[in-house]
């Protein structure tokens, strides 16, 4: 495995571009540690505060888990291991007073706190907003929930499926009911939590910028169904532009014509075709000029009053050629199209091995695990990574050693009364 592919080893220098920056992270399961992770592959210190005896939700998420070299299974799971690397964690029970005041003492030296508990969940343990903000006037403290800190739904768990239901992206996902397996479907992986985790990783930016103009810190409300609302994009747009509702539509697309999935000899492609000249160069490439000249199909505007036509002829086309014909053939005439790749296809494509898009880390248990590298690519101050996801506690002495100078002495103590794992 060639360096790029490993990554940064950990305790390499951290030239990141936020290095200067410190981030108590309360959060677990993705939206949070989504957003704490990306400031940390961008060289923010993230201390992770986990339940003792049981940590991260996700640990648990398996399997399947990462394996020692007897393979045995660790405490973490592949699920957790995607959203926590360069973190510290910190195993502290902060429903007892003594574990709250740890936590308070680093809130005063942190400059972000980031929590997904529910709606005022924190207030009884001192470490709400309004009770950390008067010890650190400066902290960005971002709240990630599924209804935000107001409104009727305010105090209800939001789950990820729960949301994309509510927030309208099942909505326009997957076949019409009329069709066979037509119904909502949800996207295949948590992504109003990703999504929740950038617009939360780009608020603290925000936030931290603003700091430096007025020295205060600020609380960021984030709620998940606010987030997919907002990223309904063009449909929402549709709607509120036309008053029409838009529907599921399978792989088809509401504003462009084609631009779906179509049956190949040996499977399927996708033809991503968004402008009139692309259109024209596909009928020109696929042996059909006259398309391109025919009144229904001259213009997407055309194309889209005679989708249902045009589609059945393109798929009576497609079948002619594999997959990797009509790809080979369409990319010399600067076609968008491509395979339908499965995960291994993903992993095992040229583009995405050269990108460096899987990388290896050091596990204390399993050596080298793979991870998923983050997209950002920063010419100066480039990504790093630093720290193999932890183990439940890896850090805690470590940690409040450093930051609280806590001695053996008081730590034993600690543990002893429950307050440490």
């Amino acid at each position: 495995m060639s360096e790029a592919e490993r990554g940064h080893g950990h305790g390499g220098a951290n030239n990141g571009a936020l290095r200067h920056i410190k981030v108590l992270d309360l959060s677990r399961v993705l939206a949070g540690p989504w957003a704490s992770q990306t400031l940390g592959d961008l060289g923010a210190e993230i201390i992770k505060i986990e339940r003792p005896g049981t940590g991260d939700d996700t640990r648990a998420w398996g399997p399947p888990f990462v394996q020692d070299a007897e393979g045995n299974a660790t405490g973490e799971s592949a699920y957790y291991m995607c959203a926590n690397r360069n973190k510290q964690s910190v195993a502290v029970d902060f429903t007892q007073p003594e574990g709250q005041a740890l936590v308070q003492r680093l809130a005063a030296q942190c400059d972000v706190l980031v929590e997904n508990f529910k709606t005022g969940g924190l207030v009884q343990y001192g470490l709400d907003y309004a009770s950390l903000a008067r010890i650190n006037p400066r902290l960005v403290y971002c709240s990630v929930t599924g209804f935000g800190q107001d409104g009727p739904y305010a105090h209800r768990a939001g789950y990820d499926f729960l949301i994309q239901g509510m927030g309208g992206l099942m909505s326009v996902t997957g076949k019409p009911d009329g069709e066979p397996g037509g119904g909502p479907v949800k996207v295949g992986v948590a992504l109003t939590d990703i999504l929740t985790g950038l617009y939360a990783s780009t608020a603290i930016l925000a936030a931290l910028q603003a700091r430096e103009h007025t020295g205060r810190g600020q609380h960021i409300d984030l709620a998940l169904l606010d987030v997919q609302v907002a990223c309904l994009a063009n449909q929402g747009m549709n709607y509120l532009y036309s008053g029409n509702v838009p529907q599921r539509m399978g792989n088809a697309h509401p504003n462009t014509v084609p631009y779906q999935d179509f049956p190949t000899a040996d499977g399927y492609m996708i033809l991503a075709i968004g402008n009139d000249g692309q259109f024209a160069r596909f009928c020109n490439g696929a042996g059909m000029p006259e398309w391109a000249q025919d009144a229904r199909f001259m213009t997407n505007a055309a194309r889209l009053a005679h989708r249902v036509e045009l589609v059945a002829m393109i798929r009576a086309l497609t079948v002619t050629r594999t997959t990797k014909e009509w790809i080979a053939l369409l990319e010399q005439h600067a076609v968008p199209c491509g395979p339908i790749n499965t995960v291994q296809d993903v992993f095992d494509d040229p583009q995405v091995k050269a990108r460096g898009m899987q990388r290896a880390m050091q596990h204390p248990q399993a050596g080298d695990v793979p991870i998923v590298a983050s997209p950002i690519r920063l010419s100066d101050t480039p990504v790093a990574y630093r720290r193999a996801p932890p183990q439940l506690g890896q850090h805690t002495d470590d940690v409040l050693a450093k930051h609280l100078q806590m001695d053996e002495q008081e730590l034993a103590h600690l543990r002893q009364i429950g307050v440490l794992a």
